[in-house]
C-alpha cells in the first residue's frame, strides 16, 4: 500500500492517474471498509492540504465552493445561509456533529448516493461539479454526474476540485425538508429540496423541485413549470403531487415504497412552503426542520 500527502492539485491528479484514490475526511472510505463493503485502495492520496479547496467564495457568476469545505461551514456560512439557503438546511441535518466537521463536501457529492442530504438542493440551485485532471479541467452538470447509486460520470483519475452555484435572483428563496425518524446520524427516508422565484404580485414565477432517497440518482421533478403563476399555497400543493407521482421509492428497513411515496410529497409541499416563505423576505432560521419542528423531537 502507498500513501501519498500532495500539495498541489496536479501532484493530486498525477497519483490518481497512476491508481491512487484521493482522501480528505474519509468518514465514508474508512466506515464502509470497516462494514465490509469494500477493502481499502490499495493506494491512497491524501487531498486534506490543498488550501485553495477549502475556499468559499463569491464571484460575478455565483459562488464557487471547494471539494474540501467541511459541511459545518456549510451550515454556517453567511453567504450560503443567506444566498443558498437549501444547501445550508441539508448540511445542518448530516450526519453527527463531528461527522459535519470532519466529512467533506466534495466527498459526499462523489459518493454519489440517492439519500444524499446536499443532492437535492444542489440539483435546485444550478450547481455544476469541476472536474480536473492531468493538464485539463471540464465542468459537469450534477444531473450529469450522478449516473446510478454511488456511481458517477467522472473518468478514472478526475478529481472534483469544486462546485459552482450562479448567483441567486431576486425575490428568489430555496429550502431543503427531509423525513427524520431521529436527530443524529441518519439516513435520509426522504427528503425534498425547492428552489423558487416570486413575482411582483406574490406568485410564483419559476419552481424548481428535486427529491433524495426515493430514485436511483437524487431526482429532479419535471411539470415544475406548470406551478408559475400559481399562489404559494396552490404552488406547494401541486408540488406535493408532482413529488408523489414521480417519485420511485424501493422498500427497505427503514421505509416502504408507499410510504415513502406519500411522504416524499408532504416533504416537497413543506419544501415549496418554506422557500416562498423565504423568497418573500421571512427569516426562517437553518435548518428548516428544525426551525419548523418538522420530524423528531
Amino acid at each position: 500500500m502507498s500513501f501519498t500527502i500532495a500539495t498541489t492539485i496536479d501532484e493530486a491528479v498525477a497519483a490518481m492517474a497512476a491508481g491512487a484514490r484521493p482522501i480528505a475526511g474519509g468518514t465514508d472510505l474508512v466506515v464502509g471498509a470497516r462494514h465490509g463493503k469494500l477493502p481499502l485502495p490499495e493506494d491512497l492520496v491524501a487531498i486534506d492540504r490543498l488550501i485553495e479547496l477549502s475556499e468559499i467564495r463569491l464571484g460575478s457568476g455565483g459562488c464557487q465552493i471547494g471539494a474540501l469545505v467541511t459541511h459545518a461551514r456549510l451550515m454556517m456560512d453567511p453567504l450560503l445561509v443567506q444566498s443558498y439557503t437549501a444547501l445550508a438546511d441539508a448540511a445542518a441535518l448530516v450526519g453527527s456533529p463531528s461527522t459535519r466537521n470532519i466529512g467533506t463536501f466534495g466527498g459526499n457529492v462523489m459518493n454519489a448516493s440517492p439519500a444524499m442530504d446536499t443532492g437535492a438542493p444542489l440539483l435546485v440551485l444550478g450547481a455544476s461539479a469541476e472536474l480536473a485532471s492531468p493538464g485539463a479541467m471540464r465542468s459537469v452538470p450534477l444531473d450529469e454526474l450522478w449516473t446510478g447509486p454511488g456511481s458517477t460520470s467522472a473518468a478514472e483519475g478526475e478529481l472534483l476540485v469544486g462546485l459552482n452555484l450562479p448567483s441567486p435572483t431576486g425575490r428568489s428563496g430555496s429550502a431543503y425538508v427531509r423525513l427524520e425518524y431521529r436527530r443524529a446520524m441518519e439516513i435520509a427516508v426522504v427528503g425534498a429540496a425547492a428552489g423558487v422565484t416570486l413575482a411582483e404580485g406574490g406568485t410564483l414565477a419559476s419552481v424548481s423541485l428535486a427529491l433524495s432517497a426515493v430514485a436511483p440518482t437524487i431526482l429532479a421533478l419535471d411539470g415544475t413549470e406548470a406551478l408559475a403563476g400559481l399562489s404559494p399555497a396552490d404552488a406547494a400543493a401541486k408540488a406535493a403531487v408532482l413529488a408523489s407521482e414521480q417519485a420511485a421509492p424501493i422498500s427497505d428497513l427503514r421505509a416502504s415504497d408507499g410510504y415513502r411515496r406519500h411522504c416524499v410529497g408532504v416533504m416537497a409541499k413543506r419544501a415549496v412552503d418554506a422557500a416562498c416563505r423565504r423568497a418573500a423576505g421571512e427569516s426562517i432560521s437553518v435548518p428548516v426542520n428544525r426551525a419548523l419542528g418538522i420530524g423528531a423531537v
